[in-house]
């Protein structure tokens, strides 16, 4: 089955397997997701990462973080850009997500990095979504 907006779908893979506190979640890879699934291990989202499989059936598995408790490190997931409406950010106007508690994802010609990493390095981009 195609998809026709990928990042998203991972997205929502990542919220619904939270929400019901699985320890991993499998997704269909792509350069784009591995970047992503890496920006939310360095930014403590998440536990691990790793790709898995040959070139055309890779897989990004990916464990979940949870406290003693078993609640989530991951409280929300926002996209912001569709294949509908795409939303460009100069690096002056990125958002910071929750005064700063979360995350802007930034798909910029230097790769995808989070707000605050745009906002340093002075490029603007494709704001792809809100983790908080």
């Amino acid at each position: 089955m195609t998809v026709s907006d990928p990042i998203s779908d991972m997205l929502t893979r990542i919220r619904n397997a939270n929400m019901v506190q699985h320890e991993n979640v499998a997704i269909p890879a792509s350069k784009m997701k591995v970047a992503i699934a890496k920006i939310l291990k360095d930014e403590g989202f998440i536990t691990d990462y790793n790709v898995e499989g040959e070139k055309v059936s890779q897989r990004i598995n990916i464990t979940l973080k949870y406290d003693n408790v078993r609640r989530p490190f991951i409280n929300g997931l926002k996209r912001v850009s569709k294949p509908g409406l795409r939303v460009y950010v100069p690096s002056t106007q990125i958002p910071k997500v929750y005064g700063g508690a979360g995350i802007a994802v930034v798909s910029t010609s230097r790769g995808v990095m989070t707000g605050r990493e745009a906002y340093r390095k002075r490029v603007g981009g494709e704001l792809l979504g809100f983790i908080w």
